[in-house]
């Protein structure tokens, strides 16, 4: 297995507006980054992940962007953006920056002209087409509730925006709208970046003729994904990607691809096809969704977990590499979601970080989740920021459904449980801003801070310090293969770490009860050394181990 920089570091993934602000105007900004490297520093991660921070009208917080090449002004300057990168290498932190390229803002110069007239040169930059007896060119629905497609009065056509109406899609058909886009990734790695994670990248070729989609009884819209997801010409697009651009830096490549399979992704991973390094998969984030997609909640099973997890390990092993999160800026947060947030939330956010950090593949942190934050429930509707949010509140509103089940789902999935601000200390909001913040503050914010934690020896910050350390000095954290033990068990995730001659076990029970785990025999009369546990363990008896609730335990079996 080749080894990589990439493959051996930790990332930190930082949404700026709800990071640090540090000028009073309630949203965050570069220069609240600066401030708060050192912390990074000495959590130990060692790559930086930034939500986008170039020039947008912020209609959905930054992936609509009017200009790739200059900084948001709420965010600072390019200046800022200059000394946090400099600031960041200095302490041997790299930076992967947002791409968002499957569409642009409509305040973009490119969609401004393209609106003007059918031969404007740059109407070709988009997807244009007339529409039919009075109604869009297809039935597709939009990611974000409403119409794919948005009507334009001055030509009398209409437009694609798989997103917001303000986002109206590339039309990466067109080679010069692909060589804007190389132009511009080499702008920022010529300034030292250090790689791309690349937003919605699978749906940037779609299916010839954009057929109607599937669409049920009581759809207002058909289901357009199959005809933009993984189309036919993405990978061509991401090898000439890859061959004009991404192949002529050291760079780290993570490409987010709802929707794929291994067996898709694999394609895009594979070290044989020049494309990507990685890709972030969603079947995980959708364990919990029910027939009706995100907002229709149902119970998730450990075995399914488990059973999601090894398929991806097996299915790019020796190939690729596999991207590890349970949360991130579009998900809920982790230890509300598969943990316990109220009685066990210490326990079972160090227990859903060991196995982030002990499964093979790139583990990345969420801003916050190394102090177990939990996700929000803000009472009113006009709390919410989140245009999704708002977007199918109003919608499933109008088609009477009560307010309560709705205000549940949100509460349960909603976006913006991740974007409430990072909760530094117990002053006034938190300690993130000294004026009024963009978003409220998650109100137990006095219980659970960035202050509290450094001053507690077992936090759960000291608990991700040691887990990343254990993965630098550990390269069978990194690179061991995987075999899991006990499959069918719905209370304990267990597995083996092998590499060379070393061994490791990681136990970890998900639920708040006590439960047995039994070692197998073989193990039995080998000599273990406890290299971490989320409980004090008094001695290294392996014998019928009663985990207590949330527990994880992380053996290393000597071989003699």
């Amino acid at each position: 297995m080749n080894k990589n920089w990439w493959k051996e570091g930790v990332v930190y993934q930082i949404y700026p507006r709800s990071f640090k602000d540090s000028n009073g105007d309630g949203i965050g900004d570069l220069r609240g980054i600066i401030e708060k490297l050192d912390y990074l520093k000495n959590l130990g991660v060692n790559i930086i992940w930034l939500c986008p921070v170039y020039k947008s009208p912020n209609d959905d917080n930054g992936y609509d962007i009017s200009d790739y090449r200059d900084i948001m002004d709420e965010f600072g300057t390019k200046e800022d953006f200059n000394e946090l990168l400099k600031e960041m290498h200095s302490r041997d932190i790299k930076l992967i920056m947002d791409l968002v390229v499957n569409h642009t803002s409509d305040e973009h110069k490119w969609f401004v002209e393209s609106k003007k007239s059918k031969d404007n040169q740059y109407r070709d930059y988009y997807i244009w087409r007339d529409g039919k007896d009075g109604n869009p060119p297809n039935n597709w629905g939009s990611f974000f509730s409403g119409s794919a497609w948005k009507y334009d009065e001055t030509s009398d056509q209409y437009y694609l925006h798989l997103f917001s109406t303000k986002q109206p899609d590339l039309n990466w058909e067109n080679e010069k709208v692909r060589k804007e886009v190389y132009d511009m990734m080499k702008f920022w790695l010529d300034q030292g970046i250090d790689g791309f994670r690349m937003d919605v990248i699978n749906l940037i070729s779609k299916v010839p003729g954009l057929p109607d989609g599937d669409k049920g009884e009581d759809d207002l819209y058909g289901n357009g994904f199959p005809f933009t997801a993984n189309g036919p010409r993405v990978h061509e697009y991401l090898q000439e990607m890859n061959k004009k651009v991404l192949s002529k830096y050291d760079i780290m490549t993570v490409g987010e691809t709802p929707g794929v399979t291994p067996e898709i992704g694999k394609l895009y991973v594979d070290n044989d096809r020049n494309e990507l390094n990685m890709v972030f998969q969603f079947e995980m984030m959708e364990i919990d969704s029910g027939e009706e997609g995100k907002w229709d909640i149902v119970p998730w099973r450990l075995t399914t977990f488990k059973n999601i997890m090894y398929k991806w390990y097996t299915g790019l092993k020796e190939k690729g590499w596999n991207s590890l999160f349970l949360n991130n800026h579009d998900q809920p947060r982790m230890v509300s979601r598969f943990g316990n947030d109220k009685k066990y939330r210490v326990e079972s956010a160090k227990m859903l970080a060991t196995f982030l950090h002990t499964w093979q593949g790139t583990p990345y942190i969420y801003q916050g989740e190394e102090i177990g934050m939990t996700n929000v429930e803000f009472k009113n509707i006009e709390d919410y920021r989140d245009i999704e949010i708002i977007n199918m509140f109003k919608e499933k509103s109008e088609q009477g459904i009560d307010k309560d089940v709705l205000m549940k789902a949100i509460y349960a999935k909603g976006r913006d449980n991740a974007r409430t601000p990072i909760q530094w200390d117990s002053s006034n909001n938190a300690g993130f801003t000294s004026g009024e913040p963009w978003i409220a503050v998650n109100p137990n914010y006095k219980e659970i801070n960035v202050e509290k934690a450094l001053e507690d020896k077992n936090s759960i910050f000291y608990y991700y310090q040691k887990l990343i350390k254990l993965r630098k000095e550990n390269e069978i954290i990194v690179y061991g293969d995987l075999e899991l033990i006990d499959r069918e068990n719905e209370s304990i995730f267990a597995y083996a770490r092998n590499y060379n001659d070393e061994k490791l076990i990681v136990i970890l029970n998900f639920y708040g009860e006590n439960t047995k785990f039994k070692f197998h025999e073989d193990f039995q009369d080998k000599k273990v050394n406890l290299l971490i546990s989320n409980y004090e363990v008094e001695d290294n008896n392996i014998n019928d181990i009663i985990l207590r609730p949330y527990e994880a335990r992380v053996y290393k079996i000597n071989s003699k």
